[in-house]
């Protein structure tokens, strides 16, 4: 089984995680936490760990939603991709 301290600081730089690697990682955490080998305080942690991958997934998802709402025909009927003015980076 994984070490429940593994993930312990793994907060902050998840952020930067790309969205396929953040669900990998969720769908690991859901089945750890299934898996009913996990005492009490290491499933609050994956339980705290995969709130955090859920919020990520959600704002990635979020995010790309509004990129592709942002694609318009031009002129010559191809498709373009507006600029997004809340970009961060």
């Amino acid at each position: 089984m994984p070490n429940p301290s593994k993930s312990a600081g793994a907060g902050a730089p998840a952020k930067n995680l790309p969205f396929e690697e953040a669900l990998k990682r969720l769908e690991s955490v859901v089945q750890t936490m299934e898996s009913g080998d996990l005492p009490l305080e290491a499933l609050l942690a994956r339980y705290e760990e995969g709130t955090r991958l859920v919020k990520i997934c959600q704002e990635k998802l979020a995010e790309a939603e509004l990129r592709i709402q942002q694609l318009e025909k031009g002129g010559t009927g191809e498709m373009k991709l507006k600029p997004f003015e809340g970009e961060r980076e």
